[in-house]
Order: structure tokens, then sequence, then C-alpha cells
């Protein structure tokens, strides 16, 4: 199955930008030269394919798609081979045989692509259902050592650039681990 992309939209560069704004300013306050500033950033993309959770969840979908997705793909495989076939026997069939055979062939092309295109939206509900649920549990666990910590300012994707000394990604992947499953 694909792995999980984030694209670059407007949302994520609007995001970027108020994460930038809003760390400038915050360094620019007299407050902070007279006190430490405690900043962490949170590798969400890591996060998504490390911590256990998202694993589970990705395990989930593939047990939840992996039948259909095979079905499929043994689908392509028999219109292949019947494409194939057509092939190499249109100049011997007669005419009406070799226009029947032909939208046969078109028609399981339609399906094929429909089922397609059904399935890979029926995936990508799921996996945003499934990762929504692992989101909201990752805030919740940063959230958790913001305040124990004493953290000024956790920062999460987008960010540009982040040094080793302000990740925290391998703080929340060990708390998400630990942390047992919500009940439904």
């Amino acid at each position: 199955m694909t792995s999980f992309i984030r694209p670059l939209t407007a949302k994520t560069l609007l995001a970027l930008t108020t994460s930038v704004v809003a760390l400038a300013a915050l360094l620019a306050s007299p407050a902070v030269s007279a006190q430490e500033f405690k900043i962490g950033y949170v590798n969400s993309d890591r996060m998504l394919r490390d911590a256990a959770p998202a694993k589970a969840a990705q395990a989930k979908l593939e047990v939840e798609f992996g039948k259909r997705e095979k079905d499929l793909n043994d689908a392509a495989a028999r219109l292949k081979t019947a494409a194939d076939k057509f092939e190499k026997e249109q100049v011997t069939l007669a005419e009406s045989e070799r226009g029947r055979r032909q939208r046969d062939l078109v028609e399981q092309e339609r399906d094929l692509q429909r089922k397609r295109r059904e399935f890979q939206e029926d995936l990508n509900q799921r996996k945003n259902e499934e990762l929504s649920s692992v989101v909201e549990r990752a805030n919740r666990v940063i959230k958790q050592i913001f305040d124990a910590e004493k953290y000024d300012l956790i920062l999460q994707d987008p960010v540009v650039f982040a040094g080793p000394r302000v990740d925290i990604t391998d703080k929340v992947i060990k708390a998400l681990n630990a942390a047992p499953p919500p009940t439904k």
C-alpha cells in the first residue's frame, strides 16, 4: 500500500508562516532575553511512520483493504491476459466476433478503472479516519510533554530546519507507544 505523504498546500504554507512569525515575535520580546526560552519540535511524518499506534493503524488498513486490493490486481491480470489473447486472435476472428470481444474488453477496462477509483476513495477515507485518531492522541501527548517539561513553544511540521537539540519526536513516540490505546 502507499505510504502517507503530505503535499505542500496553502494551509501548510500558512502554518509555516504563522510558526515563523510567532517564533520571531517571541524571540524579539524583552522577556525572552531575561530568561531561557524552551523550544521543542516534533517531526510529524516520522511520528506517523514510527509510532506504534500509527503502525497499528497501517496494519489495520492493510488487513481491511488487502483482499480487495488483491482482487483488483487479479482482475487486472485477467484483463491483460484476455487482451493479449485477443491481440493474437483478432486477425482470424470474424468481424462481428472481433467487435464483440473488443467491446467486452473496453467494458471490462472501464469496470476495473471504476473499481480502482472506488477502492482508492475508500482507502483514503479510512486512512484519514485512522490517522486523525493517531494525530489526536499525539497532540494530547505533546500537550502533556509541553506542560510537564515547561516548554514555551513546541512546533510541528512544517518546519524548515530544526536541530537535534530541540527535536522531541522520540519523546512523543515513546509516550505514544507507552500509552494504552483508547477504548471505543
